[in-house]
């Protein structure tokens, strides 16, 4: 008995935990586009900079990939996905407002 309570407390807490995740998710993409991201970016087609999908793909396995994209919505940049320069966001979007969108990114 002891066991299927344990069980059953172990589910419901993952059920929590992903139901939490969703939740994140949700602020974060709103997030993105009150920061105006999603005027050049989709989650799952290219339209002026690429998808977020093909994003977190590229940098699947990179430890490193938050800190590298930070910066460079931070800074701005081009030339990794085409010709087309993306803007600075950092005067634009604080810090932490950034690393979510990121992690959020990375998640897909």
């Amino acid at each position: 008995m002891k066991a299927l309570l344990l069980t059953i407390a172990a589910a419901g807490s993952m059920l929590l935990a992903a139901q939490a995740n969703a939740v994140d998710a949700k602020a974060a993409e709103a997030l993105a586009q009150k920061s105006g991201c999603l005027a050049c970016h989709s989650i799952d087609k290219k339209v002026l900079g690429p998808s977020y999908k093909d994003v977190a793909a590229k940098y699947k396995g990179d430890k490193t990939a938050e800190a590298k994209l930070v910066a460079k919505i931070k800074a701005g940049g081009s030339g990794v996905w085409g010709a087309v320069p993306m803007p600075p966001m950092g005067a634009q979007v604080k810090e932490p407002d950034i690393k979510t969108i990121v992690q959020w990114i990375l998640s897909l």
